[in-house]
């Protein structure tokens, strides 16, 4: 008996199929591309606002004094003016104040490249003691158990509590920039001591940090008066 041969489609067939697999995959493509975009546009401002409430959390626990937050934006030349509304770009000071309206400190966000990927911090800095006292880690993707002991090692976090970043005669830089040194040899207070297994890791925050403070901190001495008055 012999077998049929299989009958093979025509080139107008074959044509028919890939316009109507096209098709399909553009069909699936759109309505996925919908989707994404309503779950986004659906969960956005949660995400958001979660990530508003944690970050004014993270504020209020880096200068656990204050009682009120105020915020400022940086305009050009280096000028700040109340932030009203919100603005994703803008260049934040969290300015806080205690229970008698008294300037205690100004927080400000910094990040950097890490061991694996950018860390977010936020710092405090008091304009009364002209140092960092308060630190924060927001979001770090560093080694468990050795680069993320950035955001829980109580020696590292020591370093924070009085970190020297007093400004030169022109109120311009760093009198003494930031650096980093093996746990133990710290001997002034714009030093950091480092981590023991995690020296990448210490290194990127007292890069980010120096690099932050030194462009951070003359605009917040340039407008003290404007802080203190918290308008």
């Amino acid at each position: 008996m012999e077998a049929k041969e299989e009958k093979k489609p025509s080139e107008k067939e074959q044509g028919s199929e890939s316009v109507s697999m096209i098709r399909t995959l553009t069909i699936v493509a759109i309505i996925s591309g919908i989707l994404i975009v309503g779950a986004y546009q659906w969960t956005g401002p949660t995400i958001k606002k979660n990530k508003a409430e944690f970050l004014r959390k993270a504020i209020f626990q880096t200068l656990p004094q204050i009682k009120e937050l105020k915020i400022f934006k940086e305009e050009p030349a280096g000028i700040l003016v109340p932030l009203v509304g919100e603005e994703e770009k803008a260049t934040r000071y969290f300015a806080g104040y205690d229970a008698s309206g008294a300037l205690v400190g100004v927080v400000v966000e910094a990040e950097g490249q890490g061991f694996q990927d950018v860390i977010r911090i936020i710092y405090a800095y008091s304009p009364e003691k002209k140092a960092i006292v308060g630190f924060k880690v927001l979001e770090t993707k560093e080694t468990p158990g050795l680069g993320d002991k950035i955001e829980k090692d109580p020696h590292f976090l020591e370093n924070f509590e009085a970190l020297d970043v007093r400004l030169d005669a022109d109120q311009k830089s760093l009198v003494h920039p930031i650096e980093v040194v093996k746990i133990g040899n710290k001997k002034d207070l714009w030093q950091i001591d480092a981590i023991t297994g995690a020296t990448i890791s210490s290194k990127a925050v007292g890069r980010m940090v120096n690099k932050s403070a030194g462009e951070r901190v003359p605009v917040i001495e340039k407008n003290l008066s404007l802080l203190k008055g918290g308008s």
